[in-house]
């Protein structure tokens, strides 16, 4: 059954709805965390960040030419991909060349 919405309800019926919230703080009955929702509670507040791949990363300061970038940014954005991507398997494949 679909509670009655608050703007509706009855004084009386707004102190019942409300009593639960008279109650201790819940935490204070809680318990330490099992291992297993330790590892969950962690991965949960990780903050997102750049996958790991290989060793991680090294941000580097590249020149190119304008125009080429611009060819660049456009290729990587019609593969959906990002430009440092694009970059990366561009390079791959030169040393794999080699």
């Amino acid at each position: 059954m679909k509670p009655k919405p608050y703007s509706k309800m009855t004084a009386q019926e707004l102190t019942d709805a409300s009593k639960r919230f008279d109650e201790p703080f819940v935490a204070d009955q809680s318990r330490p965390l099992t291992p297993q929702e330790r590892a969950q509670w962690n991965r949960i507040k990780r903050k997102r960040g750049r996958p790991r791949v290989g060793q991680g990363f090294q941000r580097i300061s590249v020149s190119i030419e304008k125009q080429l970038l611009k060819r660049a940014t456009a290729c990587a954005r019609k593969r959906r991909i990002p430009r440092s991507k694009l970059f990366a398997l561009a390079l791959e494949r030169v040393l794999t060349q080699e």
